[in-house]
């Protein structure tokens, strides 16, 4: 089974986030991934690029569905003031 805590460390290893959160039931997620490193990238390339930090995890495990929100850190302060 796949915990929300697991799916946060392995992001958290693999890009520099200002803020990361996860929440799930171990087969559905839902992520918030808060990274100066989406600065100039679509939507979609930031999915890819978090997609591609988690890797093999998201091939290999039980996960159903997985759903993301991705900001720059400037977006993340327009968003919550």
């Amino acid at each position: 089974m796949v915990y929300p805590e697991d799916i946060k460390n392995h992001i958290a290893q693999g890009m520099v986030c200002t803020h990361l959160q996860v929440d799930g039931d171990g087969r559905h997620f839902q992520a918030l991934v808060v990274s100066a490193e989406f600065a100039g990238l679509s939507r979609v390339q930031r999915h890819q690029r978090v997609y591609a930090v988690l890797g093999a995890q998201m091939r290999d495990e039980l996960v159903h569905a997985f759903s993301m929100t991705t900001l720059t850190p400037e977006e993340w302060q327009v968003k919550n003031g």
